[in-house]
C-alpha cells in the first residue's frame, strides 16, 4: 500500500460507508475510476486494515429496542479483564469504551423499555465482575451517528 491515503481512497471510503453493497462498477464511476483499478484499491484498503469489514445497519427501533442508555461504570482495578470479557459476551451492550476521568468505561445499552433497562441494570450490570458503581443516562434523541469518513472533513 502506498504511504498515504489519497483523495480517491477517501472518496472510496465515503461511498462504501454510505452503501457497502454498491458494485465495483458503480463505485468506480462515483470516484472517477474504472472497475478494475477501483477493485484493486478496495482490496488494498482491505488488506491493510483500513476497511475492517462490511455490515448492515440494523434499526434498533425496528427491533423494539427503543431505550438507549449510556452507562458510566467504575470497575475495580484488578477486575478489568474479567469485566471486559463479560461485556464482550453481553448481548444488550452495543458498545463499550474504556475512558479516562471519573469512570473507567462507558457502555451503550439497548433495551425494549424502561422496565427491561431497570432489570438489566439491577440484576445484570451491577453483578458483572468488578463493578463498584455506575451512573446511567437515557438518550432522548440521537443528533449525529456518522461514519468515520465524515469526521475527516
Amino acid at each position: 500500500m502506498k504511504n498515504e491515503i489519497d483523495s480517491i481512497d477517501l472518496k472510496i471510503l465515503r461511498e462504501l460507508e454510505a452503501s457497502g453493497r454498491t458494485s465495483f462498477a458503480a463505485l468506480g464511476e462515483a470516484v472517477g475510476l474504472s472497475k478494475t483499478p477501483c477493485w484493486a484499491r478496495v482490496r488494498d484498503l482491505e488488506s491493510h486494515g483500513v476497511i475492517e469489514g462490511y455490515s448492515a445497519r440494523v434499526s434498533a427501533d425496528a427491533l423494539g429496542l427503543t431505550i438507549r442508555a449510556l452507562v458510566h461504570v467504575v470497575v475495580g482495578f484488578d477486575r478489568y479483564e474479567a469485566f471486559e470479557a463479560a461485556i464482550l459476551a453481553h448481548r444488550s451492550v452495543r458498545s463499550c469504551h474504556a475512558v479516562t476521568g471519573e469512570y473507567d468505561y462507558v457502555l451503550e445499552i439497548l433495551a425494549p423499555d424502561m422496565a427491561a433497562l431497570d432489570e438489566l441494570l439491577r440484576n445484570e450490570l451491577s453483578r458483572l465482575p468488578g463493578v463498584t458503581r455506575f451512573n446511567t443516562s437515557i438518550t432522548t434523541r440521537m443528533i449525529k451517528n456518522a461514519g468515520f469518513y465524515s469526521t475527516m472533513i
